[in-house]
């Protein structure tokens, strides 16, 4: 089938290059580069599962600890690891 297709300058003098080399035409390493690509992808991983930050609503984990302000984790977590025990006791 024939098409047209704009590419890069450069990216054409590759081709024509490659194309020399192997002793075969731009079309054909064109095909075979193309060929590669869609093979890659079929092989490829596939996608992970999309990852949702539930910040509110149902389904959300609820915070009462104000997000804007570090310091209140801070504190929380002190509290949680060391207790109520006063700064080196």
């Amino acid at each position: 089938m024939r098409t047209t297709v704009n590419i890069d300058e450069q990216l054409l003098q590759a081709l024509k290059q490659r194309a020399a080399e192997t002793d075969s035409s731009v079309s054909r390493v064109i095909e075979s580069a193309v060929r590669l690509l869609l093979a890659s992808r079929e092989n490829a991983e596939p996608d992970r599962d999309e990852f949702e930050l539930v910040t509110f609503g149902h389904g959300g984990r609820f915070s009462r600890f104000n997000v804007d302000k570090s310091s209140a984790f801070l504190a929380a977590e002190d509290l949680e690891k060391y207790g109520d025990r006063e700064p080196g006791k």
